[in-house]
Parts: structure tokens; C-alpha cells; sequence
């Protein structure tokens, strides 16, 4: 095992975070937003109501959208998971990172990470199309301080780029 998280009950998983692979063992009752925040120092997700009512912890498991508090760490061996810190590439940000600043859909900060996350999510599902319907499938993750039509710009924003990257590619 490359890290002991926990005690002597430590169950092995394996789990891609960011692109890297990681070889742990772990509590069964640790849950992977606590994996993530306290022992792997990628403290993006926050900690908000720990119910999985407000969105601030959701990251990408295998691409899908998903509130970190709920999910056992156990329970995702093998896979795939994108926080908000391994979202950009480099020195470059994520398109949604970059709508988000230049959309100014944030203001005191503490849900953008989960509201980035599950905006990206929402992207990669496409179903989402109108206003109505950003607003409705983002409805799982609450802004205190009121920044969600600056968020619903910032996803618009978003979509119509990958609807021209799309159209620009149906052309050639």
C-alpha cells in the first residue's frame, strides 16, 4: 500500500484522483469528500452541510457529477476522480474555470468549486439546453451570496463554445 489512511481496518482501494494513481487503504466508513479534504491535502471541495443538499463537495467520478459527502470511499475502488483542482491543465484553465472569472459567478468563493464540478458535469451530460433547464439540473448546489445568473452565464457560456467547437467539426 502506498498510504494508510485510517487505522488497522483499512480496506485497499485504488483510485485515480487528478490523473494520478493512488494505492491506499481505507477506513470503511470514510467517506470520499474526508479522503480528499484530510488525508490527500486537496481541500477544493468544501465541507458544507455534510447531507448532500448543498453541492459544495461534488466532484466527477467517472465523468458523472457526484456529492462527495455521500459516497464511502470503499465504494469507488477503481475509479476515476476529477476535483476541481484537476481541472485545469497546467497553467491553462478549464473553460468552465475561465467562464466562471470572467462571468464573475462567484463571490465569496466557498461553492464555486462544487458549482465548477457539477457544471462540467452538466456539460458532459448535455442535457441541458435553455436557462430554465441549466437552472434546474444546477439546482443541487446553493450559493449563499445569490451568484446563479452570473453561474447560469457561465455554463450558457460554456455550452455555446462547445456547440461552435461541434458545428466547426459536423463542417470540415
Amino acid at each position: 500500500m502506498d498510504d494508510l489512511i485510517g487505522g488497522v481496518l483499512g480496506v485497499p482501494i485504488s483510485l485515480i484522483i487528478n490523473g494520478t494513481s493512488h494505492n491506499l487503504a481505507v477506513d470503511p466508513w470514510v467517506t470520499l469528500l474526508d479522503l480528499l479534504r484530510e488525508n490527500l491535502d486537496l481541500t477544493g471541495s468544501k465541507k458544507g452541510c455534510d447531507h448532500g443538499q448543498c453541492g459544495a463537495c461534488t466532484v466527477l467520478i467517472d465523468g458523472q457529477r457526484i456529492n462527495s459527502c455521500l459516497v464511502l470511499a470503499v465504494s469507488r475502488d477503481g475509479a476515476d476522480i476529477v476535483t476541481v483542482e484537476g481541472l485545469a491543465d497546467h497553467d491553462h484553465l478549464h473553460p468552465m474555470q475561465e467562464a466562471f472569472v470572467e462571468h464573475d459567478a462567484f463571490q465569496c468563493g466557498y461553492c464555486t468549486p462544487g458549482q465548477i464540478c457539477s457544471a462540467v458535469g452538466l456539460v458532459n451530460e448535455g442535457r441541458a439546453r435553455s436557462r430554465a433547464e441549466i437552472r434546474e439540473h444546477m439546482s443541487g448546489n446553493i450559493c449563499r451570496c445569490g451568484a446563479y445568473t452570473n453561474i447560469v452565464d457561465a455554463v450558457e457560456d460554456v455550452l455555446a463554445q462547445e456547440d461552435a467547437r461541434y458545428q466547426k467539426v459536423a463542417a470540415e
